[in-house]
């Protein structure tokens, strides 16, 4: 990512929440913390004073304003204390608040009209960005906007008690003097600006290193997931060495970048410490002269040291933190490029019009695939209420494409669909998800468990479709994917859709997993139960002809056909 386009990611990211409706809290929490902070530096000056007072009174063997100046630095440091713990505990308030903001939309738009499905294959690790990346955006920029801040009015606060305190430095040319005011301060000011270009220099190359380590984890780690979901076909397949396999090559990709990224950091760290010592001497070799032709007394001395090294970390800001703004910078570069895509998708539109109508009607409808190869050309029928039609054709041929066209998530598309207005709808695809947690949920999914029914309801349901055995586990929170088999997954599908009672209901081969009696059985019940349902199914077997009224057949080249069965 280009540096403008570094800034303007920033600022897209940044500027969303302090303009959002809670910008005012917001803006006066944050001030609040950095009015705290601007207190810590007016203490650290008050202590920087006191330097001088100690040591002369230890120089001038002062016992009697000995305790009272510790009595006194007692109280700057129990104020201080204070202050900075509030201010860091206010930050991380504020830190909470603005990322519990951002998560909430960023959730909103990653589920907004199927969008996590369209992204599919586009964004990696989109739980990544969504966890981690806006806990390091949050926490990273206020660690650095308020460090700036308060290093800022720290500069100039010490930067005025620093030219004061330098003095004038002579130089001979010649038989020409010259005097330098303020030398000290100037000497810091070079000195700190040519470490933060050399800095730059020896660091840059951290930002791309920490977004592919942060790639390359996620992939490692995601590999792994995909092993726990998928661990009874992985034993089928005897599939380990292949895995292990997978693993070694994701995990050689953290080693390898994560063995640069350390090479460089290493040369960053070389620098930064090497800077830092040499910044812990040069006061002294500068003050000295002053103090050892008595300009100064020890007082003196030390406060200017310790004067510098304020103003020093305040001008080495950059430097300190160059390690810091090279992982915000890898932190923006894929928040970014997620909400890009966030925003692309949700621009895709499906060019599908949808309308109300008596019965369901598909009028001069054409579905393609991205690569532009067309499925279905102009189709066009209606379905009477109460009515069942099959889809059928070979693999491949676009059966499950149309059902996703009819239920909205398949961008590829033209054409006209009309149902009956306020009709409720209900897909059940081939593998049914089972959310994490009680069987409850799981059985009234989508709807929410608190809007369960009564248990009585529950289990009479479950009997119905032959699921006997769990009707004493609805409170029960385990990974029912895992437990159940796919035959009673499925069959828990028809439970769900027994309880919905929708008037209209698609199902994408979701009965396979079951014997042809048990398939007819369920498709039965659904008939027996929902005398008014109308059905849509894309199915192979022969057994299904039996409890349709249509079939559509596809070829996959655009053609179609429709007849009675």
């Amino acid at each position: 990512m280009e540096k403008r386009n570094l800034f303007k990611g920033f600022w897209t990211l940044f500027k969303s929440y302090w303009s959002s409706e809670e910008k005012w809290k917001a803006r006066g929490l944050l001030a609040f913390v950095i009015a705290l902070n601007l207190a810590m530096v007016w203490f650290l000056v008050q202590i920087n004073t006191w330097y001088n007072d100690f040591y002369n009174a230890l120089q001038e063997y002062q016992a009697e304003s000995f305790w009272p100046l510790v009595g006194q630095f007692t109280g700057l440091a129990f104020c201080y204390i204070i202050i900075a713990v509030y201010a860091i505990y206010l930050r991380q308030l504020l830190e909470i608040r603005w990322r519990t903001w951002m998560t909430k939309n960023y959730l909103n738009a990653w589920m907004a009209g199927q969008t996590y499905y369209h992204l599919q294959g586009g964004t990696d690790n989109p739980d990544q960005r969504i966890s981690e990346d806006i806990n390091s955006f949050v926490s990273l920029t206020l660690q650095l906007i308020i460090g700036f801040l308060r290093q800022l009015t720290t500069l100039a606060a010490f930067s005025v008690v620093l030219w004061e305190l330098s003095g004038e430095f002579k130089l001979n040319f010649g038989g020409t003097e010259i005097i330098i005011y303020g030398y000290m301060f100037w000497f810091s000011l070079i000195y700190s600006g040519v470490g933060t270009f050399l800095v730059h220099k020896v660091g840059r190359k951290l930002i791309g290193l920490e977004f592919d380590q942060q790639k390359y984890e996620a992939d490692f780690r995601f590999s792994m997931m995909r092993v726990r979901e998928n661990a009874e076909s992985i034993a089928f397949y005897r599939g380990e060495n292949a895995e292990l396999e997978g693993f070694s090559a994701r995990f050689k990709n953290v080693i390898e970048n994560f063995r640069r990224l350390m090479t460089k950091t290493k040369h960053l760290n070389f620098y930064i410490n090497g800077y830092g010592q040499l910044a812990i001497i040069v006061p002294l070799i500068l003050a000295a002269p002053r103090y050892f032709s008595k300009e100064i007394q020890l007082g003196g001395l030390m406060q200017t040291i310790s004067a510098f090294g304020r103003v020093q970390d305040a001008l080495s800001y950059f430097v300190d933190s160059y390690g810091t703004i090279a992982n915000l910078a890898a932190v923006i570069n894929r928040l970014s490029g997620f909400t890009e895509h966030v925003e692309e998708v949700q621009k895709v539109k499906s060019r599908v019009e949808k309308s109300a109508a008596a019965e369901l009607t598909i009028s001069d409808l054409n579905i393609s695939l991205p690569t532009g190869r067309e499925l279905l050309n102009k189709l066009s029928l209606s379905l009477e209420n109460s009515k069942s039609l099959l889809v059928t054709g070979a693999s491949g041929c676009g059966k499950s494409t149309l059902l996703r066209t009819l239920a909205g998530i398949w961008a590829y598309a033209q054409g006209k669909i009309s149902l009956p207005q306020n009709s409720k709808v209900m897909f059940l695809p081939q593998k049914p998800y089972l959310p994490l947690g009680t069987l409850r949920r799981a059985l009234v999914y989508p709807a929410a468990e608190k809007d369960a029914p009564p248990d009585e309801k529950l289990i009479e349901t479950l009997k119905i479709v032959d699921l006997p055995n769990l009707t004493d586990k609805l409170d029960v929170a385990d990974d029912w994917t895992r437990i159940l088999s796919g035959g009673e997954q499925q069959r828990l599908a028809f439970a769900r859709v027994l309880l919905t009672a929708p008037n209209y209901i698609f199902l994408d081969e979701a009965t396979s997993a079951l014997d042809e009696p048990r398939e007819l059985e369920m498709y039965k019940l659904l008939k027996e139960k929902l005398p008014a349902v109308t059905i849509i199914s894309v199915g192979h077997r022969s057994t299904l002809f039996e409890v349709h009224d249509t079939e559509l057949r596809l070829d996959g080249a655009g053609n179609w056909s429709v007849k009675e069965i």
